[in-house]
């Protein structure tokens, strides 16, 4: 068996992302690792339910064996016992972590994606928790974003949303479906991306949402967008939606499509949050985008490398801002896998990512 990893948990970022980066990364290469302080750096430390149902999700596809996997717990040990087996698994953040949540199931399927597209066959996933939760990225932006611009390195995955989900409630449920993918051969190949330009811009489309809450929320949000893209000479074509949901929640999504490239940036609701600020949160981030030079949007660009770091040759990026995330995964990706990462820029500049093998 190899060698057993150490990892700080408070080490960059300090919070979930190092957790699942670990986990997944241990699924494809078989290392096991403890990781101790998990998330010492939040309000909450310790495994809370979204971080649970991670653990047991990738150890289920793995035969890993665990300790310290309990609500709360500072400290995990987690040692595949297999290879990532492909199959159809149901992720459920309620009943995996044996508490009610509305446990983020997109950041859940993002620490899937990578053992399960290489393990050999197809894969079906039900996702059950929350796809429209602060701090994690909305369906939307997967399905829109980070799955079109893997597919340009040979990751196979499609999504249906079912029913969505909002912090508190939870509640959500979509599918996937995910085609293995190789380093070699033609079908299913994995090849290096670059994304070093963005080229002209396409257009700009979104969509306000907001469920069991009054019409005008969503009519305002679009508004509010409507009132500030145009000093960016920009023109979005905004959607009303009003999905059924077991809560009550609000977004707006704004997905910017380029020739070279696609972003997506978001705003959240809540409690005595005005609809416009909603708005304005999704228009700052992509404001922000426009301004700057880099082809991947910052929340793309630290959710890139575990899946590029597994393709042959190199892949390069630029992006508009170096986040701390973007920093911790480069940090620990190659303690897992043969590969070297290169950030050039400082945090919160412009930058740039070299991803070899």
């Amino acid at each position: 068996m190899a060698e057993l990893l150490i990892i700080d948990g408070s080490h960059g970022e300090g919070g979930g992302q190092i957790l699942r980066t670990a986990l997944s990364l241990s699924a494809v290469s078989g290392r096991p690792f403890r990781i101790h302080n998990i998330r010492a750096g939040r309000r909450e430390p310790g495994l809370r339910p979204q971080h649970l149902a991670a653990v047991r999700a990738l150890a289920a596809i793995c035969a890993a064996s665990t300790e310290g996997d309990a609500l709360g717990s500072r400290e995990l040990t987690f040692e595949p016992g297999d290879r990532p087996q492909a199959g159809e698994y149901t992720v459920d953040v309620e009943a995996l972590s044996g508490t009610g949540s509305a446990g983020s199931a997109t950041l859940i399927f993002q620490a899937l994606l990578p053992p399960l597209a290489v393990a050999g066959s197809p894969s079906r996933l039900t996702l059950r928790g929350g796809t429209h939760v602060r701090w994690s990225p909305p369906f939307q932006y997967l399905s829109d974003v980070y799955l079109p611009t893997l597919a340009r390195a040979g990751f196979r995955a499609q999504l249906d949303l079912h029913r969505w989900g909002w912090y508190p409630a939870g509640g959500s449920e979509f599918a996937a479906r995910i085609a293995p993918s190789t380093g070699t051969g033609e079908a299913g190949a994995l090849s290096p991306l670059e994304l070093d330009e963005r080229g002209r811009l396409l257009g700009v489309t979104g969509v306000s949402a907001a469920s069991n809450l009054p019409d005008h929320i969503t009519e305002r949000q679009a508004e509010r967008a409507d009132q500030r893209l145009p000093a960016r000479h920009i023109k979005a074509e905004v959607a009303l939606e009003r999905p059924p949901a077991q809560g009550a929640g609000t977004v707006l999504f704004l997905l910017a499509r380029y020739e070279g490239a696609v972003a997506g940036f978001t705003g959240y609701g809540r409690v005595r949050y005005p609809a416009e600020r909603v708005a304005d949160d999704a228009a700052d981030a992509l404001d922000r985008y426009v301004g700057s030079r880099g082809a991947v949007d910052p929340h793309l660009a630290d959710q890139l490398v575990v899946p590029l770091a597994l393709a042959p040759g190199t892949s390069t990026y630029t992006t508009g801002e170096v986040t701390l995330h973007l920093l911790t995964v480069a940090w620990l990706a190659p303690q897992f896998l043969e590969c070297n990462i290169i950030v050039e820029g400082d945090q919160g500049q412009p930058g740039r990512v070299t991803i070899g093998r």
